[in-house]
């Protein structure tokens, strides 16, 4: 696995180098797990995304290769969930890690570093349709969006998610047994705070407990696309 983790790393500077520095904010949603020899790779990528302002970068640990010797400890069973949901929206009957969901439209193997950047520069020279922002002020969020010139297709919901920015496990069985591996931006928490019909401006305030970050997303049922995205500051 070392060896592969070096080539990620030599592909993920020229991934970094590629993506473009302007434009629509892109949610880049990784599926993985500490029992999956083949995510490593996608992990040391998400690493980078997490760093790309522009791209709000989230790791969901998801629980079904927990049987094969390493249960993960970040692993929650809604992460699984949402993973079969947008495989059933797409059609498709089998989910796997690693794998990028990007805006929540696009599917990707997680380890290929200059996919994942062509997607990401396309959809960030996509035009806005909703302007988005999220303001913290203490433990109070307040959200507000508006379309940007035309009401939506249809309504959205409104998602917060917190995350802790950099988590570390200590692997002892399973695939990467003997690995310490750093997993950044892993979600804790996705609350839906409702909907939002995406033709008048919207405002709502909701109050948090602890000092995790947050983000607000703006997605289409199905789960579907990833209409609009901010950061909590």
């Amino acid at each position: 696995m070392k060896l592969i983790l070096v080539a990620t790393l030599a592909y993920c500077a020229l991934f970094s180098a590629s993506l473009s520095a302007q434009g629509r904010t892109v949610v880049v949603e990784l599926f993985t797990s500490q029992g999956c020899s083949s995510c490593p790779p996608a992990d040391a990528i998400l690493h980078k995304l997490a760093e790309h302002k522009g791209v709000i970068a989230l790791a969901l640990h998801v629980d079904y290769w927990d049987y094969i010797g390493w249960k993960d400890e970040y692993a929650l069973a809604s992460h699984t969930k949402r993973q079969r949901g947008y495989a059933h929206v797409a059609g498709r009957e089998v989910v796997y890690t690693p794998q990028m969901i990007i805006n929540g439209v696009d599917d990707v193997v997680g380890a290929h570093p200059m996919e994942v950047a062509e997607i990401i520069d396309r959809e960030k020279s996509s035009p806005a349709v909703v302007a988005l922002s999220a303001e913290r002020n203490g433990s109070r969020v307040t959200i507000r969006a508006a379309p940007v010139s035309r009401p939506l297709d249809g309504p959205v919901m409104v998602q917060l998610v917190r995350y802790s920015p950099l988590k570390t496990a200590n692997i002892t069985r399973g695939e990467n047994a003997g690995h310490k591996l750093d997993y950044a931006n892993v979600v804790e928490d996705w609350t839906n705070l409702g909907e939002w019909d995406g033709a008048e401006p919207y405002e709502v305030q909701t109050d948090l407990e602890g000092d995790l970050p947050v983000v607000v997303l703006l997605q289409s049922t199905g789960p579907g696309e990833i209409v609009a995205a901010a950061v909590a500051k």
